[in-house]
């Protein structure tokens, strides 16, 4: 039987780390250096773009918005919004609706003068919503797909993919010169690089051919020759008529769990903001302290935010947090009064209605009571079908925000 305390707090701390990361304070409190003249374009791209441009709208007023788009997942748009135009796009993979949305923003700024402002509004999953592909999309999600069966991180992911794109790598800024932008950024990326957040479109370009060709060796990409020639081609690495803020982040997602782990009862520990390995290894790692710690006389919790990949070595169902939930289970099998679970901040785990996965000592023996063998899901990949056998799928639906993953350790001595 699923520990019914620890899968109790484990929900309350999750609702409680999504609640203090949502975009509206943060877009607020990034206005508040906004000077505007002439007209204002509103462009919203991720996965929290929707409830990011709703804000903006809410604080400016509609009519002083001239126009614009809002760009974000399938399933994450919550309605209409004044002077907007929204779409929905794929992701992880850009999508014919990417490209027709990505056209949208284009011809909402261009013709504009140098008295007018585009309001850039950024979060996760940017780099797949808000695409204008160099090359026929088929190879560019041929090349999506080498990267991410790869293992390789998103920063890798961004470098090729920015110089591939018309957008991406500080290009977007230029296509709106002479007007200014003032970017709003939601950080999904560790240490919040701001070339790399959505593929940097306003941002200058700190990443270098070199380091793009290095990654095509490492990761033995199939390209085509108009591909490698588009790889040899520098990004913008300045750009003036550009202004960026960074607001939201994974440290505070941390900061806000610890805090509900406080109120709960537990002596919270963040490890780190920087989780950053494949989700078995984070799995079989959270596990170990689990079980170091497991005689303690107080409760108990660790913390770790960041964002971990996974290297497909099947064709199941699942995603990172989901893979790093059912590696754990392994490790504390047996353990009692102790949990681990990890999520989303977005709400979504991988291509799964998921935001990710939870485990307790129980949880192995109810998998083999099953018949499930979990080291040969974890091969398979299919943490999705195995931890929804025992009800460890975690599930909050669309979030709105978008700053990483949490991976939280519950002892209740």
């Amino acid at each position: 039987m699923i520990n019914g305390l620890l899968h109790k707090h484990a929900q309350e701390i999750i609702n409680a780390s999504i609640a203090a990361v949502q975009p509206d304070v943060a877009v607020i409190r990034a206005l508040s250096t906004f000077n505007h003249q002439g007209q204002i374009i509103i462009i919203a791209i991720g996965k929290a773009a929707w409830n990011m441009a709703k804000t903006a709208i809410e604080c400016l007023g509609a009519d002083n918005i001239s126009g614009g788009a809002v760009i974000t997942k399938y399933g994450h748009s919550l309605g209409s919004l004044p002077k907007l135009s929204v779409f929905e796009a794929g992701h992880p993979i850009p999508d014919e609706n990417s490209f027709i949305a990505t056209e949208k923003a284009i011809q909402s700024v261009s013709n504009l003068s140098k008295n007018d402002q585009v309001l850039f509004l950024v979060s996760g999953g940017g780099s797949a919503l808000f695409e204008k592909p160099l090359i026929p999309p088929q190879e560019l999600e041929d090349i999506t797909t080498q990267l991410l069966a790869s293992g390789a991180d998103i920063v890798e992911i961004n470098t090729i993919r920015k110089r591939l794109s018309a957008v991406k790598g500080g290009r977007f800024a230029s296509v709106c010169a002479p007007a200014k932008i003032y970017s709003i950024v939601l950080s999904d990326i560790i240490g919040n690089p701001l070339d790399m957040i959505a593929s940097g479109p306003a941002y200058p370009d700190s990443s270098s051919c070199a380091q793009a060709l290095e990654i095509v060796r490492k990761y033995n990409l199939k390209l085509s020759p108009k591909t490698e020639k588009l790889l040899k081609v520098e990004t913008p690495k300045t750009l003036d008529n550009a202004t960026t803020k960074i607001t939201g982040s994974v440290s505070e997602l941390c900061i806000a769990g610890a805090k509900k782990c406080t109120e709960l009862g537990y002596a919270p520990l963040i490890l780190t903001d920087s989780l950053n390995c494949t989700a078995r290894d984070a799995g079989m790692f959270l596990s170990s302290i689990a079980r170091f710690h497991a005689n303690t006389k107080i409760p108990l919790a660790f913390l770790a935010g960041g964002e971990t990949v996974v290297k497909l070595t099947g064709a199941g169902k699942g995603g990172r947090n989901q893979e790093i939930a059912l590696a754990a289970a392994i490790g504390i099998s047996g353990l009692k009064n102790t949990a681990i679970f990890s999520f989303g901040s977005d709400g979504t785990d991988g291509p799964t209605d998921a935001a990710g996965g939870y485990a307790d000592g129980n949880t192995l023996a109810r998998l083999r009571e099953k018949g499930i063998d979990a080291n040969a899901y974890l091969t398979n990949n299919d943490s999705y079908n195995a931890l929804q056998a025992v009800n460890g799928l975690i599930k909050t639906g669309p979030t709105g925000t978008n700053v990483n993953d949490l991976s939280v350790i519950l002892i209740n001595a």
